[in-house]
């Protein structure tokens, strides 16, 4: 019983990975239909503000202070994302909407800068984040049976960010003006929607949302130039499986991908798994090419 709980924990931890990553994805594919290649490197600079911040932590304030400088991390890395991305769709994306091949190389292009300028500042090996105390060791539920405190942070992480978005989304009017257009770009702007501000805010939150997803990342291990890319197949593969436009279909995305991927690397190989999933995914959305939930909508195609 104990390794099964341990397996499920490690399947849900894995899912809530997934879904922080595929937040903000799901945003920017949701909104304006752009494949955004680079959305990997954006969970690359959210690793390295936590990095930078640690290190700033180390030379500039005393030892009694370290704990607090990853909570810090996570606005910096938020913020810094978020600014990046504002400024990558007015100065490129904005002007290749239509354009889904075009866009694809574009972004594909902009990841390998970012890469490069990383490599050029941080230097090519990999880097260590030292996770602050209250983060180490773990729940003890029984003598077989540990959750480490990084991985129910991680956790609890994703539902404070679903929580946020949720309230956005739904309880705002910027929120509801995004949704808007999402659902009907032409409508929308015949209502007077301003849908350039509501992209560049789109893209912002996006890339925000990745970053605070880079800055969990660096509670697992060490991180590098490529970071983004271990994961980014995977992020979309929880969007095309959820379903565009919908919050409740990525977060089931992420949990079936998760749990699944969880199961059959314990039951197999973590090769053999992984196949099996996309196994299972390609052969789901050939019944259901939508995904698990559709944005309804009064349009015909």
């Amino acid at each position: 019983m104990s390794l099964l709980l341990l397996q499920l924990f490690n399947g849900i931890s894995l899912s809530s990975i997934l879904l922080l990553i595929a937040l903000g994805l799901a945003i920017t594919f949701g909104l304006m239909n752009i494949i955004n290649m680079a959305h990997g490197e954006f969970i690359m600079i959210g690793a390295y503000m936590a990095y930078m911040i640690q290190q700033l932590f180390q030379k500039a304030l005393p030892p009694s202070a370290f704990g607090y400088y990853f909570v810090l991390s996570l606005f910096v890395a938020f913020a810094v994302a978020a600014a990046i991305g504002w400024l990558l769709e007015k100065a490129l994306i904005r002007y290749l909407y239509g354009r889904p091949l075009d866009s694809l190389l574009a972004t594909w292009g902009v990841s390998l800068v970012l890469q490069q300028l990383a490599r050029t500042i941080f230097g090519a090996p990999n880097v260590a984040v030292k996770a602050p105390e209250w983060l180490e060791g773990g729940l003890a539920l029984t003598a077989e049976l540990t959750l480490p405190y990084k991985r129910l942070f991680i956790i609890g992480l994703v539902i404070v960010c679903m929580t946020a978005i949720y309230l956005y989304l739904y309880h705002t009017r910027g929120g509801r003006s995004m949704q808007a257009v999402m659902q009907n770009r032409s409508m929308a702007s015949c209502l007077g929607i301003s849908t350039q501000r509501i992209d560049g805010l789109g893209f912002a939150l996006g890339s925000g949302m990745a970053g605070i997803a880079g800055c969990a990342l660096t509670l697992l291990g060490p991180i590098g130039p490529s970071i983004g890319t271990y994961y980014i197949v995977d992020a979309f593969m929880v969007v095309v499986l959820g379903g565009i436009g919908k919050l409740i279909g990525t977060v089931a995305g992420a949990l079936g991908i998760g749990v699944l991927s969880t199961a059959f690397e314990y039951t197999t190989s973590a090769t053999l798994g992984k196949v099996i999933v996309f196994t299972l995914i390609i052969a789901f959305l050939q019944w259901k090419p939508s995904g698990l939930a559709t944005m309804k909508s009064r349009a015909l195609d």
